[in-house]
């Protein structure tokens, strides 16, 4: 058994060298197991509602992919106590399936809460038809994509949440002093956790103002999560981050401060309150959002026209691949450069698609097929370029630090604009494009998620294809729990 990940899980491969996982494609260990897909769908569901809960409460949620893997091989373990033989492809088809659902929720509890603010009652039926079409398109639009993000841009995108999660599965299997330097991470992130969040010896986030700077602040947030994503993320980009905070802190609002201290009406977007009035944090909230939100779609535009041709050729091969099966050539795809077919990604969407445009009430209660049939193009539209800004983001940055909020804004705009347009402006059409807004949100956070699994697969040998449908089971399955969970405590909390 190998010792741990090759040196270059971390590095470029050079050209016409290919990466060699910890399970070699030549290998074809067990994967998609009933014990795994058990695995994952009740950790999944557990970690989807623990998720919701997590949001509504305090506006948080994590990336669950490293505690399910964590539980997963503790679990496993103890069945191999028992007899049960399990290998470390299938405790990462379990963390795929499981981790799913936290992404779901991500979508879900940031958008469909506003119908309950509204005064509205929407059903489970409908929570959940609305997680699951986001879910399952995010998850086919990436398909498309994996090529180029995971394998070839290698070494350039770190996905800082799969690399780690295939350390701790890789620990897990090897043991000795790397399984030790896992749990010890752990257990120090657990303790700074408990001083700085529950029993509150440090505080968790300090800001200083800035004197001479009108509302100008600093701040850091004391976070063990925040810590680790920076380690793997390395310096440069960690001090682009940076960087993009001291321009908004620093610059962006002192400027809008010193810009409406006169000012006498409210600066759009805000409509109530003055400029003079807000803090810096309100500032950030009603301004500086919606310049990440343009900054986020106009960075998406930009790497979306750069990575046409990678796409173009991504589609070249798969159809390569497909003709290659229907004339049953017997050219050999290696095991772990198999994806879905993409007459698969094209006929599922096609399907979503179209449900979306011909069931009634999914976007609100519409009886207009030409609205839902806009909504359900928008959703695509919106949908598949998002999915590529998400899928590339959290390769820089990482799920937890994922713009979703920025990316579900640009897209309301954009939705919003077009029902204007068309006069589509009243309480009915405001239903529409929040919940069109919600389907994109999910889909463009489980992108991610999708993205950082396949990454870990990528780097342990696991065959695409395998994980691919192991994040539609996680999709499928948790979404009604979700949606359970946001309705219950909307019940319960109102």
């Amino acid at each position: 058994m190998k010792d741990g990940l090759s040196k270059k899980a971390y590095e470029p491969i050079p050209e016409g060298e290919e990466f060699e996982p910890f399970i070699p494609a030549s290998e074809s260990p067990l994967e998609f197991t009933l014990k795994s897909v058990v695995a994952g769908i009740f950790f999944g569901i557990l970690f989807g509602a623990a998720n919701a809960y997590l949001g509504l409460r305090s506006g948080l949620t994590i990336s669950t992919s490293i505690p399910v893997a964590v539980m997963t091989v503790a679990a496993f373990k103890a069945l191999q106590a028992m007899g049960s033989k399990s290998n470390i492809l299938e405790a990462n088809m379990s963390q795929t399936i499981g981790s799913a659902s936290s992404s779901v929720a991500s979508g879900v509890i940031f958008t469909l809460p506003a119908l309950f603010l509204w005064g509205l009652d929407p059903t489970l039926v409908q929570m959940t038809m609305l997680a699951m079409f986001g879910g399952l398109l995010g998850v086919l639009f990436m398909i498309p994509l994996r090529r180029f993000l995971i394998q070839k841009e290698h070494g350039h995108l770190p996905y800082p949440e799969g690399t780690a999660c295939a350390e701790v599965l890789v620990a897990s299997q090897s043991g000795g002093g790397r399984a030790k330097n896992v749990f010890i991470g752990l257990g120090l992130g657990m303790l700074l956790k408990t001083l700085t969040s529950w029993i509150r010896v440090i505080r968790a986030d300090v800001h200083f103002d800035v004197p001479f700077l009108k509302k100008g602040q600093v701040g850091f947030d004391i976070s063990a999560a925040l810590f680790g994503v920076g380690y793997i993320l390395g310096p440069r980009i960690a001090a682009i981050m940076v960087g993009g905070g001291l321009l908004s802190w620093l610059v962006i609002i002192p400027v809008i401060a010193y810009w409406g201290e006169g000012r006498l009406i409210p600066l759009y977007p805000e409509t109530s309150m003055l400029i003079p009035d807000m803090s810096p944090g309100l500032i950030w909230t009603r301004y500086i959002r919606y310049i990440g939100a343009g900054a986020v779609a106009a960075g998406g535009i930009i790497t979306l026209i750069k990575n046409i041709p990678t796409m173009i050729e991504s589609f070249r091969i798969g159809a390569q691949q497909l003709k290659a099966r229907l004339e049953n050539s017997g050219v050999q795809i290696p095991r772990t450069a198999q994806d879905l077919p993409l007459s698969v990604v094209g006929i599922g969407a096609a399907i979503i698609v179209a449900a979306m445009a011909i069931v009634p009430h999914v976007f609100g209660n519409l009886d207009s097929f030409a609205v839902r049939l806009v909504g359900a193009i928008l959703v695509a539209i919106f949908a598949f370029f998002f999915v590529t800004v998400s899928s590339r983001i959290v390769g820089l940055v990482g799920v937890t630090s994922n713009p979703t909020s920025g990316m579900t804004i640009a897209s309301l705009l954009g939705t919003s604009s077009i029902f204007l347009f068309l006069g589509w402006t009243d309480d009915i059409g405001k239903v529409a494009a929040l919940t069109i807004g919600c389907v994109v949100a999910i889909a463009a956070s489980i992108a991610g998620d999708t993205s950082q699994d396949l990454k870990t697969g990528f780097l342990l040998g696991a065959t695409p294809r395998r994980q691919q449908i192991g994040e539609l089971v996680g999709v499928l399955t948790s979404a009604t729990f979700v949606c359970l969970a946001v309705i219950l405590l909307g019940k319960t909390y109102g």
